[in-house]
């Protein structure tokens, strides 16, 4: 591996992604954050550019303004296209390098969709939180009459001496109950203690992949890709280890059981969550090949009681953001057929 040049490492404490060129194409120098969008180290140094995308011509065309006597800079908006990966969206400036520097091009890439992912975040965080207080109010509401309705059944029950008569009542009684478990789930979260401590957030992985398998033994490949130098975070296991298995669980089910998932973890800089700017945050991504989620639920997958799975609570997914945002965190989710991506951000310290 080319060693990095010492002279351009101030640019490691830039937000936006750096990648410098030599003529021949081949990366001179990338920092930190281009390592990380493009999902990419060090060790691409002194390799061509062009080998990470499937459409490499983008690269050559910004290669080739170096060869004009006039270029200096210049701004525009490219599409850089992966393997089985997301296309990635940015406004590119490139910069002729100095001459003394051996020439070549300096490329600075800002993510053009990362204001509007902002902004969609903000908007479903907030329309969530009011959602979800909206149920909670209500299952209180509706938790008291259920105990009522289930206690006249049973004094009914009593009351009755034909069997075919108290089987009536025994529906009654059964289906309180379920809706007593159900207003109960709703009103867990806020009402369990808080008990943080340093978390291995591959441990918790580790967990959720043993459940899913014995769950789905046959038909579903569970694929890890860890990144091993991330720190503990600190948080509430239990939490943790219930917000990713209904994510991963919610991704089985969309699969059939049968498919592929895959659990990858990073680090993340410089990232902003609900409004508060993190300079380090864990990135854990849960991704399925599925089907993907249809288009008119995608905005509302994270509402309580929206299921597009027949015989679904519209719970699962709604718990885990409650989870995750208790720990300073949140969810984000990436669908279309063939790809669906579950993004959690957690803040490190």
């Amino acid at each position: 591996m080319a060693p990095r040049p010492k002279r351009f490492a101030g640019l490691d404490l830039l937000g936006s992604a750096i990648v410098i060129l030599a003529r021949n194409g081949t990366v001179a120098f990338l920092n930190t954050a281009a390592a990380q969008a493009f999902d990419s180290s060090w060790s691409l140094i002194g390799h061509p550019f062009r080998q990470l995308f499937t459409n490499p011509a983008v690269i050559d065309h910004l290669l080739a303004l170096c060869d004009r006597e006039d270029f200096s800079e210049q701004g525009q908006d490219i599409q850089l296209e992966r393997v089985n990966r997301e296309a990635l969206v940015f406004h590119c400036l490139a910069v002729a390098v100095d001459a003394s520097d051996g020439g070549g091009l300096l490329l600075e890439f800002h993510a053009t969709g990362e204001r509007q992912r902002l902004d969609r975040e903000e908007r479903l965080l907030d329309s969530a939180r009011a959602n979800r207080e909206l149920v909670r109010n209500l299952a209180h509401e509706i938790k008291n009459p259920l105990g009522g309705i289930r206690g006249a059944a049973q004094l009914l029950e009593l009351e009755l001496t034909t069997p075919a008569l108290r089987e009536y009542t025994q529906v009654i009684i059964k289906e309180a109950d379920r809706l007593r478990a159900l207003v109960d789930r709703l009103l867990a979260p806020d009402n369990r203690p808080r008990s943080f401590e340093s978390v291995s957030i591959h441990e918790v992985c580790e967990r959720v992949r043993s459940i899913l398998l014995a769950e789905y033994p046959s038909g579903l490949v569970i694929v890890r890709d860890y990144d091993p130098s991330l720190p503990e975070v600190l948080g509430d296991r239990g939490q943790l280890i219930q917000a990713l298995l209904n994510l991963s669980r919610n991704a089985a089910e969309a699969l059939d059981g049968r498919g592929r998932i895959q659990l990858r973890t990073r680090v993340s800089r410089q990232v902003v969550i609900d409004r508060t700017r993190h300079r380090l945050a864990l990135e854990l991504h849960v991704v399925d090949n599925g089907p993907g989620i249809p288009e008119a639920l995608r905005d509302r997958v994270f509402y309580p009681l929206v299921s597009g799975r027949e015989g679904g609570s519209g719970l699962g997914l709604p718990l885990a953001q409650t989870y995750i945002e208790r720990h300073g965190g949140t969810i984000e989710c990436e669908s279309r057929p063939g790809l669906t991506d579950f993004r959690i951000l957690l803040p490190l310290p």
